[in-house]
């Protein structure tokens, strides 16, 4: 077991991994984690930068998110704008 400290409410917590998220604060990690998905939907082919500028959010979440891989690359095509 690891001592990991929540970056939402800085709890010191016990946890077999390197998870940086409390079971207490899980529910808002999954919130950030829902709107990144959603505005990945709106626009596919958007980079870390154009989604946190977009979400108003640090870009290391999302890059964190990519890290734990549950988000990944994918090799898209851009196209003009209208």
């Amino acid at each position: 077991m690891k001592l990991n400290q929540c970056k939402y409410c800085f709890k010191m917590f016990n946890s077999p991994d390197t998870r940086v998220v409390c079971n207490n604060c899980k529910p808002l990690d999954e919130a950030l984690f829902s709107s990144i998905e959603e505005y990945l939907k709106k626009y596919p082919n958007s980079n870390a930068i154009q989604i946190a500028e977009g979400l108003e959010i640090p870009t290391f979440e999302v890059v964190r998110f990519i890290d734990e891989g549950r988000l990944q690359f994918s090799k898209g095509k851009f196209e003009r704008l209208k």
